[in-house]
């Protein structure tokens, strides 16, 4: 409705003016000089303009909901390929897990004839099989049936035709609730059924195996035996290795209690139902950080999974579930550490042991070999003084005195000797004992490359096993593809047979014959006597002999002549610039590199 339609029933006036307009109404306003309001066709524009406004909020709706469902369906898409991405990966898994426990199955063999646990288990497995086999087609086989029959249907049945017979259709839905009640029951019986199996799991303490998150925790105080043990000749140094490993124990120690109180203080669910946490956990590990979107891809399934969670509980849940998995990593990498910092202190503390007792050794030699210079010595010194008082009675006993010499020097030699055969006995027996060493180090490598050697053969050996069967194979297949292509060259060469027969007939019927001419055919042609003419007069064209060497004109191409012809003609062809300036000059075309030269003259 325009300006000027609304200006037709405005009417300005003020109080004092109040007779005048009830006057005016009672008289009509036709006698006045307004005009009576056009009520229906102001109706009507109202209307046209609320009709309008409607269509417009209804587009605007079914472009919200067109919006939303391309949104949700996006977002369902992407989980579809997240899903299509994982069902693959725990296919491969439970084949796998089956294949191993099959294996197991397979291989596994009594100890004795007592021994009926193994054919237990067989039973057992065969039990389950029937069970599983009996659960599919009673719950799998029903739904896929369904599922066929419906695509059937819908395939059959025209776009127009849902409305045609409702009854139709309704025992269909009717059906369809059956079979969804029947697999709620089969999930709910199953539910129990995991339920009632883990509380006897828990029962008989068999947790513990199958809790992937278990504590890595190690006593961390325990002392090495072969420091606590070891035959160390120095007491100060086995106390300081000691100390040393305590102090290390003590300075993880700290930091493992730590993150422990944090762990206890984390629970092990984090405050949800151990479903629900597992649940949560799984979706986790489906979205990876490869997808795009991952993070709002993965609030979008929780969301979903658990619609009674608001967001916010959501993301704390899952901020302590990364809280707690960044301490367990914490918790791993602190005992890492740990168990290399004691493996390197336990091989530093071997070898300083050993080392100790190696400069042990060589101080309680070193001490024997004094006291053996000692023992020497104060023998000297005795015979020495024995000497002096035999040098006193030179005189009267100088006879009795040489033998006697005699006698004593060989008895020295004698026990020198003796000493020197006792020292080279002591230096062979560690020569062998050094030997001995390195023949039982060399067994034990020896025996070791052995093993290896061994298990590498068998390898070879059924890999070669195996190129052996592909090869027999790839020759069979040959050998049939080689028949089979010199069959299809037999097809082909009788065919062609046949077709040259063919042929020849045809020709038989279209050929000419020719009267016998006997000096025609004796005869020189017209493209033999015409080679004739042009072949003389070529011969009296050609020169009288070839030249089989250069032209003038190629030998005054070469730089190299003419710059000679100018140096010879300025009487400068001796001279060491003349040398220099034709070393320089390249010719016209380089020599091929196999005329080259590499010897140097």
């Amino acid at each position: 409705m325009s300006n000027r339609d609304m200006n037709k029933f405005i009417t300005n006036y003020r109080a004092e003016d109040v007779e005048k307009l009830t006057l005016r109404m009672k008289n009509g306003l036709g006698s006045s000089k307004y005009k009576a309001a056009e009520y229906k066709r102001l109706q009507a524009i109202v209307d046209a303009k609320q009709l309008e406004s409607d269509l417009i909020g209804q587009k605007v709706q079914k472009t919200r909901y067109a919006a939303k469902a391309t949104k949700e369906s996006s977002i369902l898409r992407q989980h579809r390929q997240v899903w299509s991405r994982e069902c693959p990966r725990l296919y491969k898994a439970e084949k796998k897990a089956e294949n191993d426990i099959h294996d197991f199955l397979d291989h596994i063999r009594p100890n004795a004839i007592t021994d009926t646990a193994i054919f237990s288990l067989q039973d057992y497995e065969q039990i389950l099989q029937r069970e599983r086999d009996t659960f599919r087609i009673a719950t799998v086989e029903p739904v896929n049936q369904l599922r066929d029959d419906l695509c059937f249907r819908l395939s059959e049945v025209q776009p127009n035709q849902f409305t045609a017979h409702p009854s139709k259709w309704e025992q269909v839905i009717q059906q369809i609730n059956f079979v969804k009640d029947q697999q709620s029951d089969i999930t709910a019986k199953l539910q129990e059924e995991y339920v009632v199996l883990e509380e006897e799991i828990m029962s008989l303490g068999l947790e513990k195996y199958l809790n992937s998150t278990s504590d890595n925790l190690v006593d961390i105080d325990n002392i090495p035996e072969e420091v606590v043990d070891s035959d160390c000749p120095y007491p100060e140094l086995k106390d300081s290795l000691i100390q040393t490993f305590q102090s290390l124990s003590e300075s993880y120690q700290n930091r493992l209690q730590s993150l422990q109180e944090q762990l206890q203080r984390i629970e092990r669910f984090c405050g949800w139902c151990p479903d629900d946490h597992q649940c949560f956990q799984f979706i986790l590990t489906l979205y990876t950080h490869d997808i795009p979107n991952h993070r709002a891809l993965c609030l979008d399934m929780l969301q979903r999974l658990f619609p009674g969670k608001t967001r916010q509980e959501l993301i704390e849940h899952g901020r302590v579930l990364d809280w707690q998995c960044f301490t367990q990593t914490q918790l791993n990498v602190v005992i890492h550490q740990w168990q290399r910092d004691y493996e390197e202190l336990l091989s530093r503390a071997l070898v300083t042991l050993q080392e100790a007792r190696f400069t042990h050794q060589e101080e309680l030699e070193l001490q024997r070999d004094r006291q053996q210079q000692q023992d020497i010595c104060s023998h000297l010194r005795n015979k020495l003084q024995q000497w002096r008082a035999q040098q006193e009675e030179v005189a009267r006993l100088e006879a009795a005195i040489a033998a006697r010499q005699q006698e004593e020097e060989e008895a020295r030699l004698k026990k020198e000797q003796e000493k020197e055969a006792a020292i080279k006995a002591q230096q062979k027996e560690k020569v062998r004992q050094f030997y001995l060493k390195q023949q039982k180090r060399r067994e034990v490598l020896e025996q070791r490359d052995q093993e290896r050697l061994a298990n590498l053969r068998s390898i070879m050996e059924e890999q070669a096993r195996r190129d052996k069967e592909r090869v027999q194979f790839r020759s069979d297949m040959l050998q049939r593809r080689r028949e089979e292509r010199e069959a299809q060259e037999l097809e082909r060469q009788r065919k062609e047979e046949e077709k040259q027969n063919r042929l020849e007939a045809l020709r038989n019927q279209v050929r000419v014959v020719a009267e016998a001419d006997p000096e025609r055919i004796m005869a020189d042609t017209h493209a033999w006597k015409s080679r004739q003419l042009n072949a003389m007069e070529f011969d009296l064209q050609r020169p009288l002999y070839s030249i089989n060497t250069y032209t003038d004109t190629q030998i005054v191409s070469d730089p190299r002549v003419r710059v000679e012809q100018a140096l010879r003609e300025a009487g400068l062809h001796h001279s060491q610039y003349a040398k220099e300036v034709l070393s320089v000059i390249t010719p016209p075309k380089l020599p091929r590199r196999d005329t080259k030269s590499i010897l140097k003259f």
